[in-house]
């Protein structure tokens, strides 16, 4: 089991499910910029932008792993979550310096439940 969560290339759930995930982490937060910047969108709605942005990723990311893996969607969507969670922490950790808070656990814990959620939808909808 452990052998098929981490095969490589293309075909893998979880490389898959990553870079969809950064692709839509990277449109829509671009999308986004362009509203702040040339429409009357204010700042103080970036928060819940920025959420809408990061489920939405991971929903896509979860569907195309469960829909790759053709089982076990809960799981390699979950680890989708798991993984984005962990590459955020060490961001903030390295590059701004934040210790370890109750937030980023929450966070993660959605994150795995968001994954998840997409990982099933993507296995029931498989050959």
């Amino acid at each position: 089991m452990l052998k098929e969560t981490f095969r490589f290339g293309w075909n893998s759930p979880m490389v898959a499910g990553q870079i969809i995930l950064w692709a839509f982490i990277l449109g829509l937060s671009l999308i986004t910029a362009l509203f702040l910047r040339f429409s009357s969108l204010e700042t103080s709605s970036l928060p819940t932008i920025t959420f809408c942005i990061n489920a939405i990723s991971l929903l896509s990311a979860g569907f195309i792993s469960g829909k790759r893996s053709g089982k076990k969607g809960w799981y390699y969507g979950g680890l989708q979550g798991i993984v984005y969670t962990l590459f955020i922490w060490l961001i903030a950790f390295l590059a701004f310096d934040t210790g370890l808070r109750v937030d980023p656990l929450v966070f993660g814990i959605f994150a795995f439940g968001i994954g998840a959620l997409g990982g099933i939808f993507g296995v029931n909808t498989a050959r």
